[in-house]
């Protein structure tokens, strides 16, 4: 293995690592301020949620209009690859930024909108980052893949073990692996974003929140794609 590539691989086993421990009692604080908040979300707002989320996560598995460019990646190191990731990921954070920014500066209308637009960005991103990393993401088997990344960043601590534990197995699991719980998947995921988002709602505040929140929603999944991509490259399939 090359040097670049060992210290990938050493970066995504800590990684991994700080991910499956427990959470800290500010982060169980937060969570527990967070269903409060939820309870008191207008119930048109957690359907409109719902169903976007649902009918993302159909679309993806059956094919979607997400369109990704075609990469010619034979001749590329490992390490160009990463640089190329790394740029897509700047690329979709600066447009989450602007998205969540103009929808924010909206009110409540507009904000509502924000959450499928920007899980479409979301989507994207995952999509173009796999192919980068030289995955086939036309082949059923990769984008459900995919939406397994998408719900281990979003998801609760108790549910990471079980997540890590099948990527790590995808060779064996994959072809039992045509579709996702879409119940369990969107309630996690807007377990995940639902507090800081709702502040986005906020007259005065919305654009800043919006910006601000898009932005870093977009790095911490840019973060858990890249280095679930460098376990499976590196560690899994090597």
């Amino acid at each position: 293995m090359l040097q670049y590539e060992q210290k990938a691989l050493d970066e995504a086993e800590h990684w991994q690592i700080k991910m499956i421990k427990r959470p800290s009692m500010f982060q169980r604080a937060a969570k527990n301020m967070q269903t409060k908040v939820n309870n008191k979300i207008p119930n048109q707002i957690h359907m409109m949620v719902t169903e976007s989320i649902k009918k993302m996560i159909q679309t993806t598995i059956i094919g979607s209009n997400l369109t990704t460019k075609k990469r010619e990646q034979l001749t590329i190191s490992f390490e160009e690859k990463e640089k190329q990731v790394h740029k897509v990921i700047a690329q979709y954070k600066r447009t989450a930024a602007l998205e969540g920014a103009g929808t924010g500066a909206g009110g409540l209308l507009l904000g509502a909108v924000d959450f499928p637009l920007l899980l479409s960005i979301k989507m994207k991103c995952l999509f173009d980052i796999a192919s980068i990393y030289g995955y086939n993401i036309k082949n059923v088997e990769e984008r459900v893949y995919i939406l397994y990344i998408f719900h281990l960043a979003f998801c609760s601590d108790k549910h990471r073990d079980a997540i890590f534990h099948l990527l790590e197995k995808w060779d064996e699991n994959k072809k039992d692996m045509k579709d996702v719980n879409w119940q369990t998947f969107q309630q996690e995921y807007r377990d995940y974003i639902d507090l800081v988002k709702m502040l986005q709602l906020i007259p005065g505040l919305g654009a800043v929140v919006g910006a601000y929140a898009n932005y870093n929603l977009l790095d911490h999944l840019g973060e858990v794609a890249m280095n679930v991509y460098r376990l499976r490259l590196l560690k899994y399939e090597h």
